[in-house]
């Protein structure tokens, strides 16, 4: 039974909430009540030297997965509508930090996280950061895909929201946030920065780990040819909402596809 501040979308704060933090960990999920704790326990107990506060937004109405997590020191937990865009400009709304880290729940930080952070925020050339993407995988092709998605993202200054974007809370106003859209929110944020002639640094050496199981449920070939047609269309013009009928539609196609395998 959840709780009437779930119900509100009002967030729930640990007894600490007044405590000033430099960094702020946006979380968006949905439906992730089965690796919620266990991700968040190990991110506080990884990085217990650091300031910073964790802001786990659930895009599902009924908090499915906040219902999962118990109230934690350093851990914020509200709901928003569903989709990233939302998600995250929720998170951003309730930070308290300085800086602002989006995270997703299958990805893991590297131990010099937040020192990387605040090298990159302290040379002014730079108004945003992302890492470099890495696979929790030793098979070839993940390594290829890591070495083609770090030229990618070098050449085009255009890094996707899984290499853990980061950037201040004041230039993240002033920028207006994520639109609030079905599909390429993160793209869309980055194109603006771009557009604005202003600088986000990729690292070439710094590098998150994110897990494999949806690109190996999927098909890893098929899943990086769909996001790299999605992107191209979105390029072209295509509005995000008809994107999105598409790729929902796939995942349900993908998904009755593993019911009757199984």
């Amino acid at each position: 039974m959840l709780t009437q501040a779930y119900r509100s979308s009002e967030p729930i704060r640990p007894n600490d909430s007044e405590k000033r933090h430099v960094f702020s960990v946006i979380i968006p999920v949905i439906h992730e009540g089965a690796t919620i704790y266990a991700f968040i326990q190990r991110l506080h107990q990884q990085f217990s030297h650091e300031s910073f506060e964790t802001i786990v937004v659930d895009g599902d109405a009924e908090g499915s997965t906040l219902q999962k997590l118990p109230s934690l020191p350093g851990v914020v937990k509200t709901i928003s509508p569903p989709g990233r865009g939302h998600q995250m400009n929720a998170g951003a709304r309730l930070a308290q930090g300085e800086i602002l880290l989006f995270l997703h729940a299958d990805t893991g930080l590297p131990k010099k996280a937040f020192a990387h952070i605040r090298r990159v925020m302290a040379d002014k050339r730079y108004v945003a950061g992302a890492f470099k993407l890495g696979f929790e995988s030793e098979r070839w092709i993940f390594k290829v895909l890591e070495v083609t998605t770090s030229w990618r993202s070098r050449l085009t200054r255009l890094p996707y929201g899984d290499q853990a974007f980061f950037m201040s809370k004041a230039y993240f106003s002033r920028i207006g946030g994520f639109r609030e859209i079905p599909i390429m929110e993160d793209v869309d944020l980055m194109r603006r920065i771009k557009h604005r002639k202003e600088q986000v640094h990729v690292s070439t050496t710094v590098k998150i780990k994110t897990s494999v199981r949806r690109w190996e449920q999927e098909g890893l070939v098929y899943s990086f040819f769909r996001t790299w047609i999605l992107v191209s269309l979105y390029f072209l013009g295509w509005p995000p909402e008809k994107l999105a009928q598409y790729y929902r539609a796939d995942e349900s196609s993908q998904e009755q596809r593993e019911w009757r395998s199984s």
